[in-house]
């Protein structure tokens, strides 16, 4: 893993991938998805297959090359003129309760200063500049990334999923993106194993309550893949923290919006046939790929992989017996999904669940036919639209 993260092998490896596309293996793509029997999936034009093809081998170049550009992290707040950029301080020690003070000690880790970025509709600034009104929403943002990589900051991919949220309904017209920290292991230094990013959501929670004077009822929490897992994790410690609601303690979110989440971060639905080891056309390698196995890691530091089987804020999603992961008591829900997604068969575990154990029609499912793993990201994906559109129909109806 990361075999070429050193200059001058990285530069070269660079060119050579880069040369050998273009002239090699664009070509042979382009005759053989010509051919609609060809493409992974028959519903995609050419243009779509050629697309994700090219998306799925860029990804492939990464796990040698780390990031191909340099991307802003916890450590700085990096300028931007499409965001405001803001710093946030560690949650207090009154935060950190229970199970959570346990894992955070065996990890050593602890609560930070780290940035956020705020997005904000054109005709607004984007950080609120006095007491938002009653029911101004807000949404509350977890980027994508395998728990290793990807950040907050407007240049990175992520953020056209923050900048489409704030133009879908005018009760919401700004987006808060957290820069949590993220972790690594060899060939990087290892540190920020599980719960650093969660104590890190948990302080955004408490600056959007405590500082810029948002009512929980009025935070819409969102996650996208990884970063829906910190999502329902935050979501989950928060639910479980309801009777502290006297001792300053915030209260649950309003709404919860989970777009392709990572919720069995174990092996629990890795089985024959399924969709996370079946799935190749996804742009997402195999869960048991060494770039996957990486992640895994990293994000698990000190306990290894089998607590991720086993513990509820890390694999809400678990089918193993012991997990006990309940739901009652969560707010009303988005779950967006592709069918070609490798995560498929854990976030139909995840709906079941949930809907098992919330009131009748707190739980909206959305499945964009043939969509890949995280698809709201690629502006040119056919089922896009259609789903920002789901999505504004279920804000409406949260009013």
């Amino acid at each position: 893993m990361y075999e070429c993260i050193h200059q001058p092998l990285k530069g070269l490896y660079l060119c050579y991938q880069l040369i050998s596309t273009i002239f090699i293996r664009v070509p042979i793509w382009s005759l053989r998805y010509s051919l609609p029997s060809k493409r992974p999936r028959s519903t995609w034009s050419w243009g779509h297959a050629m697309l994700m093809r090219l998306v799925r081998h860029v990804t492939h170049i990464s796990s040698f090359t780390g990031p191909i550009f340099p991307q802003p992290d916890h450590r700085a707040l990096a300028p931007t003129e499409e965001a405001e950029g803001v710093w946030v301080e560690g949650a207090p020690s009154k935060l950190i309760k229970d199970e959570l003070k346990i894992l955070a000690s065996v990890s050593e880790v602890a609560p930070e200063r780290i940035p956020g970025y705020w997005y904000g509709r054109s005709e607004a600034p984007p950080k609120p500049t006095q007491p938002p009104q009653p029911g101004e929403k807000v949404f509350y943002f977890f980027h994508a990334g395998g728990f290793t990589h990807v950040s907050a900051h407007p240049q990175d991919f992520s953020a056209s999923i923050t900048r489409s949220l704030v133009d879908l309904d005018k009760s919401v017209p700004r987006a808060f993106a957290l820069e949590y920290r993220l972790s690594s292991t060899h060939p990087f230094p290892k540190r920020f194993p599980f719960p650093a990013a969660l104590l890190d959501c948990l302080s955004g929670y408490n600056y959007l309550v405590e500082e810029i004077g948002y009512a929980p009822s009025d935070i819409i929490l969102v996650g996208a893949s990884a970063g829906g897992n910190l999502a329902l994790a935050l979501c989950r410690y928060l639910v479980e923290h309801k009777s502290l609601l006297n001792a300053e303690f915030p209260a649950p979110p309003g709404n919860l919006l989970l777009l392709s989440p990572w919720v069995d971060v174990g092996n629990s639905h890795d089985w024959p046939g399924s969709s996370s080891l079946t799935f190749n056309m996804d742009f997402l390698g195999n869960l048991n790929t060494r770039s996957m196995l990486y992640s895994k890691q990293a994000f698990l530091g000190p306990y290894g992989f089998g607590f991720a089987t086993l513990n509820r804020y890390i694999s809400p999603a678990s089918l193993h017996p012991s997990v006990h992961a309940h739901f009652q008591g969560f707010p009303r829900t988005f779950i967006a999904v592709g069918t070609a997604d490798r995560f498929l068969d854990q976030i139909r575990t995840l709906r079941r669940k949930m809907v098992s154990e919330m009131d009748e029609g707190e739980v909206t499912f959305f499945e964009a036919q043939d969509a890949v793993h995280d698809y709201l990201l690629f502006k040119w994906h056919p089922h896009r639209a259609a789903t920002l559109k789901a999505i504004a129909t279920w804000l409406s109806e949260s009013r």
